[in-house]
C-alpha cells in the first residue's frame, strides 16, 4: 500500500503505538494498522483418519488442513464448516475448538477447529488432491497450521514429532 485510500496522499512510516506504521502523509488521519487476518482451519477426521489435502499452487508433496478466511458476518463455526464443504464436498461435523494461533510469516489469525466428516470427498477447483492418513502416522510442521495439528494430535494420544 503506498497511498491513503481516503485522501489519495502518500503513505509514510511513522513509529504509533509501540511500532512502525504507514499513515496519511497529508495528516488526514488515516493508519494502515495492517491487523492479523482471520483464517479458520480444520483438521478433518474422515472416516477415522486424517483428510490432509493440496493446493493446486503447492508443491506434489506438500499437504495440509483445509482452510479459509473468515467472510463478513459469520462465526469461526460457521466459517469452518463452510470451507469444508466448500473444498472437498462434504458437510462436516464440529467436533471440539482446537485453539488460535499466529501465523506471523502471512499475517494471520488462525482459528482451527477439530471436523468430522463421512461419504464420498469431492475436491472443488481450489485442491489438486487429497491424502487420509491414520493418526500415527501424520508429522505436523512447523509453521502456519502445523502447530494446531500438533496440539490436536497430543489431545488425542498420539505423540507426533515435527516434520
Amino acid at each position: 500500500m503506498k497511498f491513503c485510500p481516503s485522501c489519495a496522499s502518500p503513505l509514510e512510516t511513522a513509529f504509533l503505538d509501540d511500532r512502525d506504521r504507514l499513515l496519511c502523509s497529508a495528516r488526514c488521519g488515516f493508519v494502515h494498522w495492517n491487523n492479523p487476518t482471520p483464517v479458520v482451519a480444520a483438521i478433518i477426521e474422515h472416516e477415522g483418519k486424517v483428510l490432509l489435502a493440496r493446493n493446486v499452487n503447492w508443491p506434489a508433496k506438500f499437504f495440509a488442513l483445509v482452510t479459509g478466511f473468515l467472510e463478513a458476518g459469520e462465526t469461526p463455526e460457521e466459517g469452518v464448516l463452510r470451507e469444508v464443504e466448500e473444498e472437498i464436498g462434504i458437510k462436516g461435523e464440529l467436533i471440539s475448538f482446537i485453539g488460535n494461533y499466529a501465523f506471523k510469516e502471512q499475517n494471520q489469525l488462525l482459528i482451527c477447529f477439530h471436523i468430522k466428516t463421512e461419504g464420498e470427498v469431492v475436491l472443488n477447483e481450489e485442491l489438486a488432491d487429497y491424502k487420509l492418513q491414520e493418526k500415527h502416522e501424520v508429522r505436523p510442521w512447523a509453521m502456519g497450521t502445523g502447530p494446531a495439528l500438533r496440539d490436536w494430535l497430543i489431545s488425542e494420544g498420539v505423540e507426533s514429532p515435527w516434520i
